[in-house]
C-alpha cells in the first residue's frame, strides 16, 4: 500500500510541474500539457518597491455593485520592479446566482461564452482534454459526466442553498446529493479552516486562476496573469493574506485563464478557447 501511494503523489506532483491548459485524456489524475507564461520573478508579499510606483501597490477594496467589489494588488521584487498585478473579484452570494457552462468539444472565447449566457462575469472553469473535453466531474443543470477526482482535488458546486468551494479530501462527492451546476480542479490551495493546502515547492510559475470562498461565504475569483506565482507561494500568499479565505481552489491556468467583467468592465483574456466557464448574474 505504502508504495502504491507514494506512486500516487509522484504522479499528481509531475502533473504540476508542466503547468496546465488541457489534458491528454479523461482520467481521474490527467496528464497535462505545458501551454504557461513564466516568469524568472521571485515574489513572496506585495511590498513598497524602492522606487516610487505610478500605481499603488494595494487598491483596497472597491464597491462597483451591490455585494460586487474588485481589488487590484501589484508585487514587486526587492529591485522594485513590478512582478505581478493580481486581479480580485469578490462576491456576495446572496445577491448573485453561480451556474457551470459547458459545451464538450467546442470550445469557445471569453466573449462568446458571455454573449451567450448573457453574463456579468464569466471565469475559465477546470482542465480538459485536448479535445475538449472536461475532466473530473461535471453537473450541469442537475445532469452529471464524467468522473469525480480523489481527495487531491477540489469541487466547486452549486446547490439550492449557494455555492461552495469544498475539498474532495474531507467531503468526498456523493452521485446522490442533489447538485445544480458542478465542476472539479486541483490542488486545494487553501484547505477548510484557512489552513496552506500546498505545501511543497516545485518551483512551477504560471498564470493562475483561483477560485476561493471566505469566512464569510462570500465568493472570490483571483487572476494572477503574469506568471509570476509558483503553486506554493500563491497557496501561502492567500492563507495568510488578509482575505480570510476558508478554502481556495486551483483553476485551469496557463492560456486558460481569464476572466471577463461587464459592469465595471474588466478582462484578462484567456489565450486558448474554453469548454468550460463559471458565469455569474445577478438575482
Amino acid at each position: 500500500m505504502a508504495s502504491k501511494s507514494r506512486s500516487k503523489w509522484v504522479i499528481i506532483g509531475c502533473l504540476f510541474l508542466l503547468g496546465c491548459t488541457a489534458v491528454t485524456q479523461a482520467t481521474p489524475v490527467p496528464t497535462l500539457i505545458s501551454q504557461t507564461t513564466q516568469s524568472p520573478a521571485t515574489i513572496n508579499s506585495p511590498i513598497t518597491p524602492s522606487t516610487e510606483p505610478t500605481l499603488p501597490p494595494d487598491s483596497g477594496w472597491q464597491a462597483h455593485q451591490p455585494g460586487l467589489e474588485l481589488r487590484t494588488i501589484r508585487f514587486f521584487g526587492d529591485d522594485g520592479r513590478q512582478t505581478e498585478e493580481m486581479s480580485l473579484v469578490r462576491l456576495d452570494p446572496a445577491l448573485y446566482e453561480f451556474k457551470v457552462a459547458y459545451h464538450p468539444g467546442e470550445p469557445q472565447t471569453l466573449r462568446d461564452w458571455q454573449t451567450e449566457t448573457g453574463a456579468l462575469l464569466v471565469v475559465n472553469g477546470g482542465f480538459f482534454t485536448e479535445s475538449f473535453q472536461a475532466t473530473g466531474l461535471t453537473v450541469i443543470d442537475g445532469q452529471h459526466s464524467g468522473s469525480s477526482y480523489g481527495d487531491f482535488a477540489g469541487m466547486f458546486a452549486v446547490i439550492d442553498n449557494g455555492p461552495e468551494v469544498r475539498w474532495l479530501g474531507s467531503r468526498p462527492y456523493d452521485f446522490n446529493e442533489p447538485l445544480n451546476y458542478a465542476l472539479q480542479a486541483f490542488p486545494m490551495l487553501v484547505k477548510p479552516g484557512g489552513e496552506v493546502g500546498y505545501p511543497d515547492e516545485d518551483g512551477d510559475r504560471a498564470r493562475r486562476t483561483v477560485l476561493a470562498q471566505d469566512d464569510d461565504g462570500r465568493v472570490l475569483f483571483i487572476i494572477s496573469p503574469w506568471g509570476s506565482f509558483t503553486l506554493h507561494e500563491l497557496s501561502v500568499w492567500l492563507a495568510t493574506s488578509d482575505l480570510n479565505i476558508d478554502t481556495a481552489l486551483n483553476l485551469d491556468g496557463g492560456t486558460s485563464s481569464g476572466l471577463l467583467l461587464t459592469q465595471p468592465e474588466l478582462t484578462i483574456p484567456a489565450f486558448t478557447p474554453l469548454p468550460i466557464v463559471i458565469t455569474v448574474v445577478p438575482k
